[in-house]
């Protein structure tokens, strides 16, 4: 399949001059693919100044600037929003969006140029450091030479048959992701100390502050589309979560060489808590924004673990400043920075082919067992990781301090509710997960199947010595069905013992 990339960008006297010339072309228009069979809707009129910017395009994909019927036009997807879907931290950028004066960042290697989704035309107006008041109805224009993201979409809409609305957006409104993360960048190079406590206390408020504003969003895109003459059915409207860029479990990369080497530059404790707390509480606000305007949501929020800055098969480019622009290091220098690279949006890609094809509301896309390829789960991560309780002691399955390097201890603790309680069983393939990543799976270490051997969290594989079967309120190595999980006592390691029925073998 053959798709073009159009990034018309015009001023617009010489687009309402070229749509005045072309007015009375009469070429027969080009037959779309996957035409659908609704009856026709007249769309609103545009402004004079969008409608001229139409009509060019029109020319420019079909021959010809008149409005044709849904069924007649080719097929599109489209993205709008932020850096995170744009192609910031690809690094090859289309002109004129790498500097001076416009900074979009946008990449022909971006996700929606790279679904297995079928269409014709793909469009990206996404731009990078876009707040929502750059998408919605009546927003401001980001750069003299950008539409409203929202105008975009509107004249795009009636030009094509859009199949799927991509949005990713509100990392620019509240939360200020890019000022924190450079923040924290910054505190760790100058030995500052952490930034978690100057921005953990307050982060929650600002989720929630900007929740209402991505819902309006959605909600002006819903108008834009109804107003271009589609019926809500007509087209998937997705809402796509932010992944955690970075993690601390670095260390574990055989060819881990330093921060500074992978730019991975920043306090461990500062990767633990953008991992298991400000990531989440991203996703969760993102759900509700979902959930409340009836978009379709994906939560990448555990897509890059095991391929976070510094592990061995990245997803995503850790701290890099350009200076190949004139101007010395300043904020359009380390833009880059701390966002997918082309394989993170090859994986975006893979998770939204999976998700148009599912048909599903709700869906998570993560890799698992280190394959390198995503796979789309038909739930919600916050839904699935639970808590396993001891029947003999109370405590809870725990994961020694909240670490999760390779081989640290699994224990009996206090029931508390941190994510190092959670646990996910993947009943397909017989792996239990800890909810502090999706990267790490309870191990066996070294397939030594025998009554006394501890068990720890580790990269996971797929391996025999990670897979476990659930046989009642007991979990049993598949490899040794006649093994149990044991905790001999309060706060003792989880251990193999010969399977007895008592209670100490049971956690549920």
């Amino acid at each position: 399949m053959t798709r073009t990339r159009y990034r018309l960008r015009w001023p617009v006297a010489a687009v309402a001059a070229a749509a005045a010339a072309l007015g009375s072309l009469t070429a027969a228009p080009a037959g779309a693919a996957d035409t659908g069979t609704r009856a026709a809707v007249a769309s609103v009129p545009l402004p004079p100044e969008l409608e001229a910017i139409r009509a060019a395009e029109a020319t420019k994909i079909y021959g010809s600037p008149e409005e044709r019927p849904l069924d007649q036009r080719k097929t599109g997807l489209i993205s709008l929003g932020d850096s995170e879907i744009s192609g910031e931290g690809v690094g090859n950028y289309e002109s004129p969006t790498n500097g001076p004066t416009n900074w979009c960042h946008r990449s022909p290697d971006a996700a929606i140029h790279r679904t297995g989704i079928a269409a014709d035309l793909t469009f990206n107006v996404s731009c990078s450091g876009a707040s929502t008041g750059h998408i919605r109805i009546g927003g401001n224009k980001q750069y003299a030479d950008e539409l409203v993201q929202s105008d975009n979409l509107a004249v795009k809409a009636r030009n094509t048959r859009i199949k799927m609305v991509l949005l990713v957006a509100g990392a620019n409104d509240d939360l200020q992701f890019g000022p924190v993360m450079t923040d924290c960048v910054t505190r760790y190079v100058l030995s500052q100390g952490a930034c978690e406590p100057k921005y953990a206390p307050g982060w929650q408020a600002r989720v929630d502050a900007l929740v209402p504003k991505v819902e309006q969003t959605v909600r002006d895109l819903k108008t834009v589309m109804r107003d271009a003459g589609y019926a809500d059915g007509d087209y998937k409207l997705v809402v796509m979560g932010y992944p955690s860029p970075i993690g601390p479990d670095f260390r574990d990369n055989p060819d881990f060489s330093g921060k500074l080497a992978c730019g991975g530059m920043g306090y461990d404790s500062d990767t633990k808590w953008g991992r298991n707390t400000a990531v989440p509480a991203f996703e969760r606000g993102m759900r509700r924004v979902a959930a409340s305007t009836g978009a379709v949501y994906l939560d990448n929020s555990r897509l890059f673990h095991g391929h976070e800055v510094c592990m061995e098969d990245t997803w995503a480019r850790g701290l890099y400043i350009d200076l190949s622009k004139p101007g010395g290091i300043d904020e359009n220098s380390t833009r880059q920075s701390f966002h997918p690279n082309k394989s993170g949006h090859a994986a975006f890609a893979s998770c939204l082919t999976q998700l148009y094809a599912s048909g599903l509301r709700e869906a998570s896309c993560a890799d698992v067992n280190s394959s390198g390829t995503p796979t789309l789960f038909p739930l919600a991560w916050d839904d699935v990781y639970k808590p396993l309780r001891n029947g003999a002691t109370g405590d809870c399955l725990d994961v020694n301090a909240a670490e999760s390097a390779n081989g640290t201890a699994v224990l009996g603790w206090d029931c508390h509710g941190g994510r190092n309680q959670g646990w996910w069983y993947d009943s397909a393939r017989k792996t239990l997960h800890t909810e502090l990543t999706q990267d790490r799976c309870l191990d066996v270490p070294g397939a030594a199947y025998q009554a006394g051997k501890a068990l720890v969290v580790w990269n996971c594989s797929g391996a025999a010595n990670q897979r476990f079967v659930r046989d009642g309120a007991t979990i049993r190595p598949a490899a040794a069905a006649g093994l149990c999980l044991a905790q001999g006592a309060a706060k003792e390691p989880v251990r193999l013992q010969t399977c007895d029925g008592s209670a100490n073998q049971r956690f549920a």
